[in-house]
């Protein structure tokens, strides 16, 4: 097993293949705060590379084997091949060489609470709404998110070693290797399928990631969601249960309301009976979820009822979290990272019961392997938008797969009887919106390669 001790220094410089990934340019400054060297490379400058020069983290773009000058500890992303060149170069020096996901894992040993944050969705907003009401809060945290948030100015705070907050993404089975003392299990879905063979498999994988807790840790899990119930028995320690109007879990929302643009406000039963009452700063029935297992995580970690509700009013949302990105022509433009159908079908809902004119949605598939294997449950999550606009597919990690298309989902959406169009590229959807839009109308760009350059494109060209 790799252990890592972030007092000692054991690992004087540490380089990170793929450094411009949120999660890697985590890491890279905290250990640069904790007075390590930090190197990194990555394909292409971004606003994180940037940022990362500007911290004085030293930056490679491309990737070559002469980018590896003798660090102690290699760091890389799960995107990175085994065909890397500086992976392999790393290898043959004999340094340690380790994954996101295994020193995330070793990292967690070092803090005396951790609480991670893991599911199919809503992992980013829950964490961040977490680190909200920590922050205000007389613990002093570290953190690690999965977006930035304004108020950190980023993804990542350096705080103490009594906290940590992080996400915990099941992908490529990178759970199995935390060790976190409080677990949030959002839901289980199926996801990330070019790495699983099934949902079954997704489930044995969280099986394994409970399996490393002991008996003082405690789970924290949504009772409606039925998946969840398959890995009850697994759980070593404390199990704590929510749901939304369900009286057999230990909180429980009721009396659930919304204002005019969607925010929602609810009663909620504690585990000791009593009856507290919250406003949430974000819309949408599916954040009253996200929010029940923040209040509850800190709630169960010692943070008083006035501190958590204050600040969960407070919390407005991650960059691209359903995110307002301007006005053209009196119609809203927003954009949201939300790639899968079950995240589709949510936000879009949310959207449609307050949206006075049209709700146009524009998708950016993510990956040839997700098209491909959630095929037929993106033909369901589309219905309450008045038409959507299907880009071509961001290939991410991938290799072109010919075998799938984004015109074979438009195709399929329009058989349905879905006002469904295809315009791959974003300077041509821009053009067709502004020739479309009209007074109240709302764009929604979704999906996690950069469909948030086009909404801005749309604002900041007109």
């Amino acid at each position: 097993m790799f252990k890592f001790d972030l007092d000692r220094h054991d690992y004087k410089y540490i380089h990170f293949i793929g450094v411009g990934g949120i999660s890697m340019s985590g890491l890279a400054q905290l250990l640069l705060a904790k007075g390590y060297e930090v190197s990194g490379s990555d394909r292409s400058d971004s606003k994180i590379i940037n940022h990362l020069r500007e911290l004085g983290v030293k930056i490679s773009i491309g990737q070559k084997k002469e980018n590896i000058t003798n660090p102690d500890l290699v760091i890389y992303t799960d995107a990175i091949l085994d065909d890397n060149e500086e992976l392999i170069a790393a290898k043959k020096l004999n340094v340690p060489v380790v994954t996101r996901g295994v020193f995330l894992g070793a990292l967690m040993r070092n803090y005396k609470n951790s609480i991670a944050v893991s599911g199919s969705h809503g992992k980013s907003t829950t964490t961040s709404m977490i680190s909200k009401i920590l922050m205000h809060s007389d613990k002093d945290a570290t953190i690690l998110l999965g977006g930035e948030l304004d108020e950190m100015k980023g993804n990542v705070r350096v705080g103490s070693e009594e906290y940590l907050v992080t996400e915990a993404c099941e992908y490529k089975g990178n759970i199995r290797y935390y060790y976190p003392q409080t677990l949030i299990i959002l839901n289980i879905d199926e996801d990330h399928l070019d790495y699983y063979k099934d949902l079954d498999d997704i489930v044995d994988t969280f099986r394994e990631y409970l399996s490393n807790q002991d008996e003082n840790s405690m789970t924290i899990t949504n009772l409606n969601e039925e998946n969840n119930r398959l890995i009850f028995d697994s759980v070593k320690g404390k199990l704590i249960t929510y749901a939304q109007e369900n009286d057999e879990a230990d909180y429980c929302a009721f009396n659930i309301k919304f204002d005019e643009i969607g925010r929602p406000n609810f009663d909620l039963r504690m585990r000791n009976g009593d009856v507290e009452h919250f406003e949430l700063g974000v819309i949408g029935r599916h954040n009253i979820n996200n929010a029940m297992a923040s209040i509850i995580a800190t709630y169960e970690n010692g943070i008083d009822i006035e501190t958590i509700r204050k600040n969960i009013l407070k919390y407005e949302g991650l960059d691209r979290r359903m995110q307002i990105i301007g006005e053209v022509d009196d119609a809203t433009i927003m954009t949201d990272y939300g790639h899968h159908p079950s995240e589709i079908k949510v936000t879009l809902d949310a959207l449609k019961e307050h949206t006075k004119g049209r709700l146009i949605c524009v998708w950016q598939p993510h990956t040839y392997s997700r098209t491909k294997a959630l095929f037929d449950d993106f033909l369901t999550c589309f219905d309450s938008s008045d038409e959507v606009i299907i880009t071509d597919i961001y290939a991410a990690r991938e290799k072109f797969d010919p075998s799938i298309h984004s015109k074979d989902v438009v195709d399929a959406l329009v058989k349905k009887g879905i006002n469904a169009k295809y315009i791959g590229k974003f300077e041509d959807c821009r053009d067709y919106i502004y020739k479309e839009i009209k007074k109240d109308d709302l764009v929604l760009t979704t999906g996690c390669g950069n469909p948030d350059v086009l909404a801005r494109m749309i604002v900041e060209d007109k």
